[in-house]
């Protein structure tokens, strides 16, 4: 079998490639001079305009709008039973026009064109006017970049086998990032949206159309988080339009979780998948789920809320997982009692309180493995999380709910700003481990063994892992659990 172009280009240039990606700006690439037409302005004269330009697009202003036409917008003209010149542009138009800074990060540009799925971006100087228009052929000619060529091949997948290729190539766009130097938090967004564009175009080969119509895909969890970067397991889930059997569902979530495990992901130890019953189920079995993970007695009530809290719509009718997700916080407003019992798990690792600080010179400790998931990332994501669900902070992410939080002094500015940099590092560590592990033939996991890490590094982790120590005992007072 032929290796994809990632899989190939493990020497220099494709090191250069992803380095000029991500440090270039907008504004280093080619940005075409914008054309701007009326809304009002029929089709046949626009087309007419663009043919003697030569160019596809248009931005289309409507009042305080400013939308984008392409001629892939025509195709909506056939639906419409009248003659081109009586349809108006602003009537087929796409509003609004999705927009960039011109000093955001190149990889920045990429990382919206693929979160949208759109082709060209309009680009806007510090003033906030128009300062030309970016495309996904511009942006792809400055850098010659293969990640925006895995979404490419991942959309335009005909078959499972195609798609697989396209997945193939995410593994060792992380091992060129990763050798750059490229900051752990970019690579985790960026794998996070090629992730999505993989299960996206999944779901479409594996399920019938009236189904995704009748439905709402989504990832959980560090997926849904946006900072899963290495395949560890799966965190997925399937709701449905009341009118939808899940039964019927079945077979097209056998089928997707299957294929994800051929593809390299492996599936999740807890049954967080869409093949499971409880994870697919209609918009109002959800509902009362919810309210029995709040309300009842089930000991793994408090982790499923909290997995599904990060849950992100990947295909399908994303108001199935805001009504959900809406119910969810009506249930919640007001119930300080199940917000601590919520809160308390950031304690769920933490029984001894000691050895951490026995980490540089360990002393026959060497052999030692930590767990970086449970003593490290879990207690910053969940009390991250808790916090988030008492003030109302929307964002997923969790340097965002930490941002958020700290603006609405919420958390003191220091502690976000050390829990993000604890955050990073973890990710950082578990990144560099999972490698090594991969490249040993190992099962990648979150153990992490002591004796591997260099002296820096060990300081480094025991510096975080402090940090994380101080944040419990911070949440545990603010939610007055009991010690």
């Amino acid at each position: 079998m032929p290796r994809g172009p990632l899989t190939a280009a493990s020497g220099g240039h494709a090191q250069r490639e992803s380095l000029s990606l991500m440090s270039s700006r907008v504004g280093d690439a080619f940005l075409r001079k914008p054309f701007f037409v009326d809304g009002a302005t029929d089709l046949v004269t626009l087309c007419r305009e663009l043919a003697a330009r030569d160019i596809g697009d248009a931005l289309v202003r409507d009042g305080d709008r400013l939308g984008i036409f392409t001629t892939t917008n025509l195709r909506d003209v056939l639906l419409m039973d009248r003659p081109p010149a009586a349809i108006r542009v602003d009537e087929i138009a796409s509003f609004p026009a999705v927009s960039i800074p011109i000093g955001d990060d190149l990889f920045q540009a990429m990382i919206l064109m693929l979160r949208h799925r759109v082709h060209r971006l309009v680009v806007r100087d510090d003033a906030g006017a128009v300062a030309g228009v970016l495309s996904q052929l511009d942006l792809m000619g400055f850098v010659g970049n293969h990640s925006h060529l895995i979404a490419v091949e991942a959309a335009e997948a005909a078959s499972i086998p195609e798609l697989k290729a396209a997945a193939d190539q995410i593994e060792p766009l992380i091992r060129v990032l990763h050798a750059d130097g490229v900051r752990v938090e970019v690579i985790a967004e960026l794998v996070g949206e090629l992730n999505r564009a993989v299960f996206r175009r999944l779901w479409e080969l594996v399920s019938p159309e009236d189904l995704r119509a009748r439905s709402c895909l989504i990832v959980m969890g560090s997926e849904g988080r946006g900072e899963q970067i290495i395949r560890t397991d799966q965190d997925n889930g399937l709701i449905l339009a009341d009118d939808v059997d899940p039964a019927a569902a079945a077979p097209a979530a056998e089928a997707f979780t299957a294929a994800l495990v051929d593809f390299g992901y492996p599936p999740c130890p807890g049954g967080i998948m869409a093949r499971t019953p409880v994870w697919r189920q209609t918009v109002s079995g959800y509902r009362q789920t919810i309210g029995r993970w709040i309300y009842g007695q089930d000991p793994e009530g408090p982790m499923n809320l909290a997995i599904f809290m990060d849950a992100l719509a990947v295909a399908g009718d994303a108001r199935l997982l805001d009504e959900a997700k809406g119910h969810m916080q009506r249930l919640m407003s007001d119930s300080d009692a199940y917000l601590a019992r919520f809160a308390a798990s950031v304690n769920s690792f933490s029984d001894d309180r000691s050895w951490w600080t026995r980490l540089p010179g360990m002393r026959g400790r060497a052999s030692a493995e930590i767990d970086l998931k449970k003593l490290g990332t879990f207690p910053i994501v969940q009390g991250a999380r808790a916090l988030a669900l008492k003030h109302g902070i929307a964002a997923l992410p969790t340097a965002e709910r930490l941002a958020a939080l700290a603006e609405q002094r919420r958390l003191p500015a220091p502690m976000a700003r050390d829990l993000t940099d604890a955050l990073h590092f973890l990710m950082g560590a578990k990144l560099d481990n999972n490698l090594a592990q991969i490249a040993q033939g190992r099962t990648p996991d979150n153990l992490i063994r002591l004796e591997d890490m260099g002296t820096l590094d060990r300081q480094a982790l025991k510096d975080s892992l402090g940090i994380v120590r101080d944040f419990r005992d911070w949440i545990s007072q603010q939610f007055r659990l009991s010690t």
